[in-house]
């Protein structure tokens, strides 16, 4: 009784917690362009470091998209609580 509690629950805090760190990512992610947008268009960040700045984001997101490829198999995508938290933590997150 108690393991298939566990079986059910466990899926959904990890879908949980996966979509309020992913709502929370693109929340910072669209602040820090905003960010840029502005300060480009102030006059403080040359179009040339904007450009740098955007390949160093580019080299980091590589190698989050291959650390995630690494753990994408520890993540029960496939289980309905999952998805459940998951849409859940994106929405309320």
């Amino acid at each position: 009784m108690l393991e298939q509690i566990a079986a059910v629950v466990g899926p959904f805090v990890v879908g949980l917690l996966v979509g309020i760190v992913a709502k929370r990512l693109v929340s910072a992610a669209l602040f820090l362009i905003a960010l840029f947008i502005v300060l480009a268009a102030l006059g403080y960040m040359t179009p040339d470091q904007v450009s740098a700045f955007l390949q160093q984001m580019g080299y980091a997101a590589k190698e989050a998209v291959s650390y995630a490829m690494r753990i994408k198999e520890l993540v029960p995508y496939s289980s309905a609580a999952f998805l459940l938290g998951l849409i859940i933590g994106l929405w309320k997150g």
